[in-house]
């Protein structure tokens, strides 16, 4: 049985740890560790000692645990067994991970369940390496890569699922937009996984979500990007999913020849709306269009142009008419300047937001609260003094006629005096 003299690693780059191959060694046996590797002998089972990069011989000088473990009955030369381990340290910054099926996960904006997958890559070095193999290698011949993405997958895929899960669900986002915060989930993702892997004596360097997608032949993602474009579609050429489906029908209409309007309809649509046709035409054409998408309610006329339309509906759709305000001039109400509700002169706050009401003194109708001219009269009120706040007769008079306080300030750039309240000095055109 040859007695093995020198031991050195013979593995290949990528290998976190290998073992020698052979186990017969001896007290006389020069081991030889490289730079970024640490050397691990065992015995029985049981890890003896560590040696760093350098040469090393293995004698009871180096191991005093060996005295006591073997025989020495040649002088110090003595032959054994023992394993040696080789772990390499090196920084290994390509390990590559992801989704080996899509995640179905549900998209927090849309409502609708969609496969997400996602891969990238991260690094780590091993910084224990004794507890890296005494807890993850145990009796295999060698830990690589492969085993590191096959211990670990079952963690990152879980921590993947529920970081994305929990960015979606607390951003309130789109799984078509949570790229966006790739940068956010990798250091995320870093700060769970860290800790986890230090148990094993591994130091986690980075990790990098490179993409987040969804596969395109679903039938879902289909589905909901195909919405998407059409609502793009929608807001470019500035008409909604209720409008499209009003046009759809008025067109079914015009081309069947079974009903009344298809006629006067299909004109209507040949020629089109906007080019001019005549008041009358347009009127009619747009309550047609208005009558087929009338709800069971009940609806009501404009008094204006006497259109059909929902009784809700405040302004009249054909040629704009506030029904709200058609009501204050017959009724001698007044509309609330908050919220545009209609109430009677003899309230003193609004019935519907509680507004208090600031009658304009030439009209009554009710002003803002600290407007000084009215919006719907023009009349504007006259300034009031800033000590005894009593009207002023005079924008440009200089003392209060009832308390006799000064109203005149002084520019701070010319040191001019200027009446009233201009934003600019009329001297020297300073900014008051």
């Amino acid at each position: 049985m040859a007695i093995v003299e020198v031991v050195k690693y013979n593995g290949t780059p990528d290998v976190f740890a290998w073992k020698y191959p052979s186990e017969e060694l001896g007290t006389w046996t020069q081991l030889i560790v490289n730079e970024s590797q640490e050397a691990i002998l065992l015995k029985g089972g049981v890890a003896l000692d560590i040696f760093a990069s350098g040469r090393h011989t293995l004698d009871t000088a180096n191991i005093p645990l060996l005295n006591k473990i073997i025989n020495l009955p040649f002088g110090g030369r003595s032959p054994f067994t023992a394993e040696i381990w080789y772990v390499n340290k090196v920084f290994s910054l390509d390990i590559k991970w992801g989704t080996a099926s899509p995640i179905q996960l549900q998209d927090p904006k849309y409502g609708v369940f969609v496969p997400v997958r996602s891969y990238g890559q991260f690094g780590i070095r091993i910084d224990d390496s004794k507890k890296f193999l005494i807890k993850l290698v145990g009796t295999l011949p060698v830990f690589d890569k492969t085993n590191i993405l096959k211990y670990f997958r079952g963690l990152y895929i879980t921590r993947v699922k529920d970081t994305i899960s929990s960015y979606l669900i607390h951003k309130q986002i789109s799984v078509l937009e949570i790229n966006a915060y790739l940068d956010e989930i990798s250091d995320y993702m870093k700060e769970r996984l860290e800790p986890v892997l230090d148990e094993y004596g591994i130091k986690l360097i980075n990790f990098y979500v490179n993409d987040i997608n969804v596969p395109e032949e679903d039938p879902a993602v289909k589905k909901l990007k195909d919405a998407l474009a059409k609502r793009a579609e929608m807001n470019i050429i500035g008409y909604n999913y209720q409008q499209e489906r009003s046009f759809d029908t008025l067109e079914g209409a015009a081309t069947n020849p079974g009903t009344a309007s298809s006629g006067f309809m299909g004109a209507g649509m040949g020629l089109g709306m906007g080019v001019g046709l005549g008041g009358a035409l347009g009127g009619q054409f747009g309550g047609i269009a208005r009558q087929i998408n009338v709800s069971a309610t009940e609806a009501k006329e404009c008094p204006k142009c006497h259109s059909g339309m929902d009784k809700t509906m405040r302004f009249c759709p054909v040629c704009g008419f506030d029904t709200q305000s058609s009501k204050a001039q017959k009724n001698d109400d007044v509309k609330c300047s908050a919220c545009g509700a209609v109430f009677g002169k003899k309230a003193k706050f609004c019935p519907e937001c509680g507004n208090k009401y600031d009658p304009c003194p030439k009209c009554g109708a009710d002003m803002p609260q600290g407007a000084l001219k009215c919006d719907v009269c023009g009349y504007e009120a006259p300034p009031l003094c800033p000590h005894c706040g009593k009207p002023l007769g005079n924008k440009n008079q200089k003392f209060c006629a009832e308390c006799g306080g000064t109203l005149v300030k002084k520019c701070p750039h010319c040191n001019a005096e200027v009446a009233g309240d201009p934003k600019f000095c009329p001297e020297c055109g300073g900014k008051l």
